[in-house]
């Protein structure tokens, strides 16, 4: 018995420990700002929603190139791409709501509803804002998704898709994250809004990428900072809790608009089965396979994944 008692006080310590050393309090976005936000960072509030953007290159470009990030990411994800674009096109980035610094849905919108819709809603109302009317638009993954279904929305107001990893179809990984993993178990999920190990966010990032060894310290950090901003965990769970269902790959047939499709030949969180898909389903688009890199190629090796985006822009 005294043996069981000792057993037991010795797991509930390492527990105490785990918790301790694991415990992430939401971080307000006024502690986040002079890291992750210096300029040309710039805030702005969408019908009553809070937002984190940035609006580089010449103002005169007619049609500006706009970029939607990936689950979990933020507008940092395209810092590469836009260091090469903004000397000749107005690039414009923005962190998506649930994510980010601009956080969870707040001002006119739905709170804790992540459909893709909402988003691609939410960034027509951005660009309104901006005063932007007619513009390219690419994405990453989720944001491949929200930038095709803008063009879906608006065809009028699209100039160019760019598609870089994008969702819109049914899939099976090959592999998922293991924070995705955690963020779809029910509890787990809700302990991991307090609870968040820094090695399953490392562990994540690596995951994407295909040479895990260009997943620097500081990348996790940022990665790391982004999740804990206050509300984007729980926005997170309420992302993935509909993931498998919110899809409307009928619409992505209806597209009528020079589309340019790019594909980590690595990606094995979404096959490049699915940019075959995309191909298929959206007349006279053009795919670019690109060796060697996977989920993120905007980030693992921005100068190798920006050169067909400048081919296809018109740029070389």
């Amino acid at each position: 018995m005294q043996a069981l008692v000792r057993a037991l006080g010795v797991l509930l310590m390492l527990t105490a420990l785990a918790v301790t050393l694991t415990h992430a309090p939401d971080r307000s976005v006024d502690s986040l700002v002079t890291l992750w936000a210096p300029p040309p960072s710039d805030f702005m509030y969408v019908k009553g929603q809070f937002v984190h953007f940035r609006d580089e290159g010449p103002k005169t470009d007619p049609v500006p190139l706009v970029l939607v990030h990936g689950t979990a990411a933020s507008l940092h994800t395209w810092q590469g791409w836009v260091g090469e674009l903004r000397g000749h096109r107005r690039v414009i980035t923005f962190d998506l709501p649930g994510f980010g610094l601009t956080g969870p849905f707040t001002g006119e919108y739905p709170r804790d509803d992540y459909h893709v819709d909402n988003l691609a809603r939410f960034t027509l109302d951005f660009l309104d804002a901006l005063h932007v009317e007619r513009f390219a638009i690419g994405g990453n993954s989720l944001g491949g998704e929200v930038a095709w279904r803008v063009a879906a929305r608006a065809p009028a107001r699209v100039d160019r898709l760019i598609l870089v990893d994008a969702t819109g179809y049914a899939f099976v990984p090959e592999r998922i994250p293991p924070g995705f993993q955690l963020a779809r178990v029910p509890v787990v999920n809700r302990i991991g809004e307090y609870l968040t190990p820094k090695p399953v966010i490392e562990a994540s990032v690596r995951d994407v990428y295909a040479d895990p060894s260009r997943v620097s310290g500081a990348l996790v950090d940022r990665y790391f900072e982004m999740l804990t901003r206050e509300g984007n965990r729980h926005a997170l769970n309420k992302r993935m809790e509909i993931v498998a269902t919110d899809l409307a790959p009928e619409r992505i047939a209806t597209l009528r608009l020079p589309t340019l499709i790019l594909w980590g030949a690595q990606d094995h969180l979404v096959p490049p089965a699915n940019a075959q898909h995309f191909q298929r389903d959206i007349a006279g688009s053009q795919l670019v396979i690109l060796p060697g890199l996977g989920h993120v190629p905007q980030e693992e090796d921005p100068h190798a994944s920006v050169a067909p985006v400048r081919a296809f822009l018109g740029m070389t």
